[in-house]
């Protein structure tokens, strides 16, 4: 099992945000992601930098770490401009870009451009446009294409990713619809747990939630005759939220009862003082230095 971090982006870059992100490299995490949003939840009023630029300098200053966003969405992207992004993002880190993309949400992104909040089916149908199109955005050299939602005239691709074919896709997903996209086209899967258990359901019908998503997606990959994909976890979203940040102890209890759920990759936040993700930052970084340990043996 891989041990992964989110660095929220509310720090400025020369005032601890460049810190975080050479932690988590010296830490060991496999991979080190951000939120891209434009601003989220109970951070709206405060710091909220962008999740491009962001992974741009973090890039920069590391080496081994892998990066990414968990997760973007259509909310506010157009897969032609975030596709020369994701490009650029590949080639400056040298290969070490996951693209996490989701259907997206009703919050303060699904608005700020001025627009209604599409409904969930509007949410699935641009969903299923837009990672298709994406795919080929990052695979081919030039892309013409007209679709209910989006638009590319000769989008060109050139010199494509440094990963090949393209840069891997981590697709969130629950529904029937979002699965299928995650068959079809992701390298992973990205799973928060079953938002309708995270206020009133207890750990474990979590984890049976989670179990019937895993079989489903197993199913509909088998359908189309393609491996399953990795399978992430997003902690900090399922009834037992606090419990793998208490202790060391805690956590490898937590991610060994995921693990045997066939969950690859567990992904924490980095602590946030007097936020929603405050944690023990003595905690953190040792369950980032001797959980892979305990979670092998």
């Amino acid at each position: 099992m891989r041990l992964s971090t989110v660095i929220l982006p509310v720090r400025r870059w020369h005032d601890g945000g460049r810190d975080e992100w050479l932690r988590a490299e010296r830490l060991g995490f496999h991979a080190a992601y951000t939120y891209d949003h434009l601003s989220w939840r109970t951070f709206r009023d405060g710091p909220w930098f962008g999740a491009v630029p962001t992974l741009t300098a973090a890039a920069a200053v590391t080496d081994r770490l892998r990066l990414g966003t968990l997760v973007t969405s259509p909310n506010f992207r157009h897969p032609v401009t975030l596709a020369k992004d994701l490009l650029t993002l590949d080639d400056v880190s040298g290969g070490r870009i996951t693209l996490g993309i989701g259907a997206g949400g009703t919050g303060f992104d699904a608005t700020v451009l001025g627009q209604e909040a599409w409904t969930p089916r509007e949410r699935a149908d641009r969903f299923a446009e837009f990672v298709p199109l994406l795919d080929r955005l990052l695979t081919e050299d030039s892309v013409t294409y007209e679709g209910s939602f989006y638009s590319a005239v000769e989008a060109r691709g050139i010199p494509g990713c440094v990963q090949r074919p393209r840069l891997p896709f981590a697709v969130a997903a629950t529904g029937p619809r979002g699965l299928r996209l995650a068959a079809e086209y992701g390298q992973a899967w990205v799973t928060t747990g079953d938002p309708k258990l995270f206020e009133t359901g207890t750990p474990e019908q979590s984890r049976e939630a989670i179990h019937g998503q895993i079989e489903r997606l197993a199913k509909v990959c088998a359908e189309i005759g393609r491996e399953v994909p990795e399978k992430i976890l997003l902690t900090g979203f399922t009834p037992d939220r606090d419990a793998p940040m208490r202790s060391l102890d805690a956590f490898v209890d937590f991610a060994g009862r995921y693990r045997e759920l066939g969950i690859d990759e567990i992904v924490v936040h980095a602590p946030i003082p007097d936020s929603v993700f405050a944690a023990d930052q003595r905690v953190f970084e040792r369950i980032a230095t001797e959980a892979p340990t305990q979670l092998r043996s």
